[in-house]
C-alpha cells in the first residue's frame, strides 16, 4: 500500500461557505471585499498540488536522511529540501496572508490555515522551517523600528529570509523568567547579545542565505523574572553580508521530524537590534507565539486528515474474517463494528476540529480587520478564547487519531514501509513546543476564562446557542437539544470552578486540564450541529447525506464524553492531589 493524500477541498469548501459563512464577513473587512470563493478554491487548488506533489515525495526520505551539521556548525537539510522551498517562494506562498505593502498577497488567515493544513500534513518537518515566518512578521511590522522593518521585513514577508523563535535556554524551559540571555546596549543603538538556546526550530539551515532570529533577552537594568525580559532581533548575516556572531553547536536527534533543524545556537556578541520596547518584550513575542500556537494546532489537524484517510483506505482494502452468514469472501475489516467505529471518529474528530481551528482563523481575520470596533474587539476576545483550544485539543487527537489509526493497520502500522508509524512520530511534538498542553489548559481557565469574568465565554456561548436555534428551524431537534445541554455544563462548570478559586487558588490548576477538554468537546457539538444545518442546504445530495451521518456521530458518540471531564471540574472543591510515592 503506498501512503497517499488527497486534499479534503469539498470539505474545507464546506466549512468556509456553509458552516462559517466566511464570504459574508469578508465582504465587511476592506481588503477582502472583492475576495470570493472561486478565488478561494484556485488558490487551494494549488496548495494541494504543491503539498501532494512537491512535498510528500520527499516525506519519508527526509525523515530517513535527517539533517546533518559540519564541523563549521553548519546544517544542510535532507534532499530535495532547498528545491522545494525555492518552489514555494517562487510561489509566493510565504506571502499569502502578509501585507501587499510589504510584499504579501493580502489574503485572509482563514485560507492561509487551510494551506498550512494541507502543507503539514504532506511533510511535518519541511513546514517546520516556513511555519514561524508569519508570526515573525506581525512581531516585526508590529514591533520593530522603521530602519529594522526597512531592512528585514519585506525579505521575512516573502520568505527571501527565514525567522527562527529563540526562546528557550537550558535552564529555562516554560519558566521564560529564568533566562540568562544578556543584550548590552551599543553606541550605534544595536545590542550585543550573549547566551545560549536550546531547541531552536530552523535557528541554522541551508534553506535562505540569512536567518533572522528573534531572541529573548536582558538589558543591564532589567528587572527580574518576566516583567524584565526584551526582544532582539538577531540575523545570521549583517547588513553588509558579513556572517554574525551566533553559532550551531548542534542539532537534537529526535523522535520525529527528522527534516527539522532542532538546534542549540550560541550568540557570541551577536549585533541585534531592539523589537519593541525595553522589558516589554515578552508583549511583542506574544504575537509571534500565538501565531505559532494557532499553527501547531493545524499541524494535528492535518495529522489526523492523513492518518484518517490512509486508514479508511487499508482498512476498505484489507480483508479479514468470514461472511457471517453464507461463509463465502472475507469482509473488508472497515465493515467490522469496531473498525467502523475507530474510523468514525478519527472522521468525525477530524471533521470538526476544522470547523472549530477555521472559526478561530476567522476570529483573527475579523478581529484585524472589521471596520465595526465592537466586532474586532469581540473577535480579538474570541480568538484569545480559541487559540489555546485549538493548539492542544487538535495536537492531543493529531497525536492520538494517529495511533487510532495505527491500530486498524495492526502489525503493518508498527513497521516503517506503511507511512503511518511516521505520522505517528511527528505528530508527537505538537503537545510539547509553542507551549505543553498542560500550559494551554492553565493559561485558557486562568487567563482567557477566570481573569474576564467569564466575558469571552459567554460571548461565544451566545455564539452557540444562536446555533442552537437555527438547528430547531431546520428540524434537527435532536442536535439543537445536544447543543443547549454541552452549553449548559460548560456555564455551570465555569460557575463552579469559579466559586472555588476564590478560596482555593490551586482548584483551578487541579482541573485546568479537564476544563480544557470539556469545552472542547462543547466547541465539538457547536461544530458537528453547525456542520449538519449545513449540509442540509448542499446541493449534493449524496455527500451530504453522508457529512450528516458523521456528524451525527459525532454528536451521539463523542460530544457525551465531555460528562467525565465537567464532572471533575465541577468537583475541584473536592478533588484533592494526594503526595507523590517517592
Amino acid at each position: 500500500m503506498t501512503w497517499e493524500y488527497h486534499a479534503p477541498l469539498p470539505d474545507m469548501r464546506f466549512v468556509m461557505e456553509r458552516v462559517l459563512e466566511a464570504p459574508a464577513a469578508w465582504a465587511q473587512c476592506q481588503p477582502f471585499a472583492e475576495l470570493d470563493l472561486d478565488t478561494v478554491d484556485a488558490v487551494l487548488q494549488e496548495a494541494a498540488k504543491f503539498a501532494a506533489g512537491v512535498l510528500l515525495p520527499i516525506n519519508a526520505q527526509g525523515d530517513a536522511a535527517g539533517c546533518v551539521r559540519d564541523d563549521a556548525g553548519r546544517v544542510r537539510t535532507p534532499p530535495g529540501y532547498r528545491e522545494a522551498y525555492r518552489a514555494y517562494v517562487e510561489g509566493g506562498w510565504p506571502a499569502l496572508p502578509c501585507d501587499p505593502a510589504w510584499g504579501g498577497q493580502g489574503l485572509p488567515m482563514l485560507v492561509d490555515a487551510a494551506a498550512r493544513e494541507m502543507l503539514v500534513a504532506c511533510n511535518h518537518g519541511w513546514v517546520m522551517y516556513p511555519d514561524l515566518l508569519h508570526g515573525a512578521y506581525e512581531t516585526i511590522k508590529a514591533h520593530a523600528s522603521e530602519d529594522v522593518k526597512a531592512r528585514y521585513l519585506q525579505d521575512v514577508a516573502t520568505g527571501r529570509t527565514l525567522a527562527a523563535m529563540a526562546l528557550t535556554e537550558p535552564q529555562a524551559g516554560s519558566d521564560l523568567g529564568l533566562l540568562r540571555t544578556r543584550a548590552e546596549p551599543q553606541p550605534d543603538g544595536s545590542l550585543r547579545i550573549v547566551g545560549q538556546k536550546i531547541f531552536i526550530s530552523g535557528g541554522e539551515h541551508d534553506l535562505t542565505d540569512n536567518i533572522v532570529h528573534l531572541v529573548l533577552c536582558r538589558l543591564p537594568d532589567s528587572p527580574p523574572g518576566t516583567k524584565g525580559i526584551s526582544l532582539a532581533l538577531v540575523p545570521k548575516l549583517l547588513p553588509d553580508g558579513a556572517p554574525n556572531a551566533l553559532h550551531c553547536d548542534g542539532i537534537e536527534h529526535k523522535t520525529g521530524i527528522h527534516g527539522s533543524a532542532t538546534c542549540a545556537m550560541r550568540y557570541e556578541g551577536a549585533t541585534g537590534w531592539l523589537v519593541g520596547e525595553p522589558h516589554r518584550g515578552l508583549a511583542a513575542m506574544f504575537l509571534m507565539m500565538n501565531s505559532a500556537r494557532l499553527h501547531v494546532g493545524l499541524q494535528g489537524l492535518g495529522h489526523q486528515e492523513m492518518a484518517t484517510q490512509n486508514a479508511l483506505r487499508y482498512a476498505s482494502e484489507r480483508l479479514q474474517g468470514r461472511a457471517a452468514a453464507s461463509g463465502a469472501a472475507a469482509d473488508p475489516i472497515a465493515w467490522h463494528p469496531a473498525m467502523r467505529h475507530t474510523l468514525l471518529r478519527l472522521q468525525a474528530m477530524t471533521e470538526g476540529q476544522r470547523v472549530i481551528a477555521y472559526r478561530a482563523a476567522l476570529a483573527i481575520d475579523r478581529a484585524a480587520h472589521d471596520p465595526d470596533a465592537v466586532v474586532r474587539a469581540a473577535e480579538s476576545a474570541l480568538a484569545a478564547l480559541m487559540t489555546p483550544v485549538v493548539k492542544a485539543f487538535c495536537t492531543h487527537h493529531g497525536f492520538h487519531g494517529a495511533s487510532a489509526a495505527l491500530q486498524v493497520f495492526g502489525g503493518y502500522g508498527y513497521v516503517r514501509e506503511y507511512g503511518i508509524e511516521q505520522t505517528l512520530r511527528d505528530a508527537r511534538i505538537a503537545m510539547i513546543y509553542e507551549g505543553t498542553n498542560e500550559i494551554q489548559a492553565i493559561d485558557l481557565l486562568q487567563r482567557k476564562v477566570l481573569a474576564d469574568g467569564g466575558v469571552a465565554l459567554q460571548r461565544w456561548l451566545r455564539e452557540a446557542l444562536a446555533e442552537a436555534s437555527r438547528c430547531e428551524a431546520a428540524g434537527l431537534a435532536e442536535a439543537a437539544a445536544t447543543l443547549r445541554h454541552e452549553c449548559a455544563a460548560a456555564e455551570a462548570a465555569t460557575q463552579a470552578v469559579a466559586r472555588v478559586a476564590a478560596q482555593d487558588r490551586e482548584a483551578p490548576l487541579r482541573v485546568a486540564d479537564d476544563y480544557l477538554m470539556g469545552l472542547s468537546h462543547t466547541l465539538l457539538a457547536w461544530a458537528f450541529a453547525a456542520s449538519l444545518r449545513a449540509a442540509c442546504g448542499t446541493p449534493d445530495r449524496r455527500w451530504a447525506r453522508s457529512k450528516s451521518e458523521r456528524m451525527t456521530y459525532g454528536l451521539q458518540w463523542v460530544v457525551p464524553q465531555a460528562a467525565v471531564h465537567w464532572e471533575r471540574v465541577r468537583a475541584a472543591a473536592t478533588l484533592a492531589l494526594p503526595a507523590l510515592r517517592q
